[in-house]
């Protein structure tokens, strides 16, 4: 009889052995590159732009590498959905991938019916794949060939973009529509591009000063929390240092591309404000946290901070340390967002302590979208008396609004906070589309819930909406009309937050879907439905599962007629 040893060979070690071949070629890849576990994202970002996936042997050469486990490799590259994990005997995707924007914009101007000729069209050799938003509302529907955007885009018009070859994201030019005194590095220091900057950092008890001209402007945080700037500023100073700062470019929420638009068209004024914040909260370097989806803001953010160092406009910049996201909407929930940086899966911690306290790295960090950090030069150069004076309705300040759906004008539009939807559209969007007439309205994208067209008199601002069930979050405005359907919506909204939950809690991961399928009846079960909401609500660990039944609910409470059933 044969004797069986279980005992491993001397000197091997457990698990998966890592393939010669695959050592060779992470070496080749990475050279003499840093090897620290935040750099994880970055690292299998370099591998997959080379091999178009993740071939789990080079994923296993490079957990040797970095010295962690294989586990904990591929534990973060198969969260991410822009990562390809192939295993042993797993087939690789086709070298092009199509992605179809399928959020609730895109879908109402027929991305569905997209995606389904694409799939017939082009066959095996190129990969048809369904994703959340992109970023490019106001032009639905949106595909994106390898890197490369399709605005409105049509079979035939996917197709030329596949033949022409160039599967690269055009790079911004933010001289061709950028904001007056804006634009590249040059353009934007020639017209008194960071002169605040430098007034801060010659001026040491300008500091207080400038704390002093937020809280006077009102500027509140404009990635949907609406914390009040200022506040935030002084409690992370508050902690002892080292002090970090984290800017949140991942905006994710369907109907959300503002963000992008202030990157392409005046990157330096956001970097500017950044850098105030950085000097008066105390912060020892910058860590910008971009969404993928933006190939192009991404080259052209790297492009402006090589020439921002090249010429310093002060003698003691701070590190500015550009970090790519992997698409994951949860990591615009900012505690999410630091395990990202820190080479970790998007997961929102629990809280306290909160990151103002403890963020990235254990430090105290201050965290802000991009839109906030826009404001912050303007206000100090024209002062915060300019920026309150703007307003309807007892409210103060200006508000960017990301307007899509059933518009003549859709695209990102400058007003004032308290506008109504109805002076919105009328005034900046030029009025509905033909053929539409005004019957529902997303105030805040996917999580801010839906509206009647009976509140579109209603003011658009914090803290204005919640006595019907909604919040203006981001300011993405979703526009609606008697051709569409809430529950529809609805449905896609829950689908989206289904897909994108991080599955850490309960609430969340199974009530977005249980919801999802009591909500594909022809009549929606009320009590159940609320018992659900009120569980995930309340259990939640963080926004996504809290905010996730806001559309549900609204659709009970505005649009029953729909779900009565028939």
């Amino acid at each position: 009889m044969e004797t069986v040893s279980f005992r491993r060979p001397v000197g091997q070690r457990k698990g998966r052995q890592v393939d010669p071949e695959a050592r060779v070629r992470i070496d080749a890849l990475f050279g003499d590159a840093p090897m620290r576990r935040d750099l994880l994202i970055e690292h299998l970002h370099r591998i997959q732009d080379a091999e178009g996936h993740l071939p789990a042997a080079l994923l296993a050469a490079l957990a040797e590498r970095m010295r962690l486990s294989q586990a904990e490799v591929f534990e973060v590259a198969s969260f991410y959905h822009h990562f390809d994990v192939v295993r042993e005997g797993e087939t690789a995707p086709p070298a092009l991938t199509v992605r179809v924007c399928e959020s609730l914009p895109c879908e109402m101007a027929g991305s569905r019916a997209l995606i389904e000729s694409l799939a017939a069209r082009l066959g095996r050799e190129v990969r048809v794949q369904p994703v959340p938003c992109v970023g490019r509302c106001a032009d639905a529907p949106v595909a994106v060939v390898g890197q490369r955007p399709v605005a409105q885009a049509s079979v035939e018009r996917v197709e030329a973009a596949i033949a022409d070859g160039d599967r690269r994201c055009p790079l911004p030019d933010p001289r061709e529509g950028a904001i007056p005194g804006c634009g590249d590095y040059a353009s934007y220091r020639a017209n008194g591009g960071y002169r605040q900057l430098a007034r801060v950092l010659v001026e040491p008890s300008r500091r207080e000063a400038v704390l002093a001209e937020l809280e006077s402007s009102a500027l509140r945080g404009l990635g949907g929390a609406g914390f009040p700037a200022a506040r935030k500023w002084r409690a992370v100073a508050a902690h002892p240092g080292p002090r970090l700062l984290v800017l949140n470019a991942d905006e994710g929420e369907p109907g959300t591309f503002k963000d992008r638009h202030y990157l392409e068209r005046a990157p330096h004024r956001m970097l500017e404000g950044m850098l105030i914040a950085a000097s008066v909260v105390g912060c020892d370097a910058c860590y910008v946290y971009l969404r993928d989806e933006y190939a192009g803001v991404r080259a052209l953010l790297e492009r402006e901070i090589a020439a921002l160092r090249a010429d310093p406009p002060v003698s003691a910049l701070p590190p500015i340390h550009l970090r790519r996201g992997a698409g994951a909407y949860i990591c615009g929930e900012e505690s999410a967002l630091i395990e990202s940086i820190e080479g970790k899966r998007g997961m929102p911690r629990l809280r306290p302590p909160y990151v103002a306290e403890r963020g990235l790295f254990g430090r105290p960090t201050l965290v802000h979208n991009v839109e906030t950090l826009h404001w912050v030069p303007e206000i100090l150069e024209r002062g915060a008396a300019w920026f309150a004076s703007h307003g309807r309705r007892g409210r103060r300040g200006l508000r960017t609004f990301s307007v899509s759906g059933r518009v003549r004008e859709p695209g990102v539009k400058l007003a004032p906070a308290g506008i109504s939807l109805r002076e919105l559209v009328d005034e900046h969007c030029g009025g509905m589309a033909p053929g539409h007439e005004l019957y529902a309205w997303l105030p805040g994208g996917a999580s801010g819930g839906l509206l009647p067209a009976s509140l579109a008199d209603e003011p658009l601002d914090f803290d204005t909406l919640q006595p019907h069930g909604a919040f203006i979050g981001s300011a993405a405005i979703v526009v609606l009309s008697q051709h569409d359907s809430a529950a529809d919506a609805a449905r896609n909204l829950m689908a989206f937050f289904r897909s994108e939950s991080c599955g850490q809690c309960t609430p969340c991961r199974v009530g977005t879907a249980k919801a999802l399928g009591q909500m594909g009846e022809t009549r929606w079960d009320a009590p159940l439905l609320g018992e659900l909401a009120g569980a995930m609500m309340d259990a939640s660990i963080c926004g996504l599962g809290q905010a996730a039944p806001n559309p549900m609910l609204s659709v009970l409470r505005w649009f029953p007629h729909e779900v009565q059933g028939r």
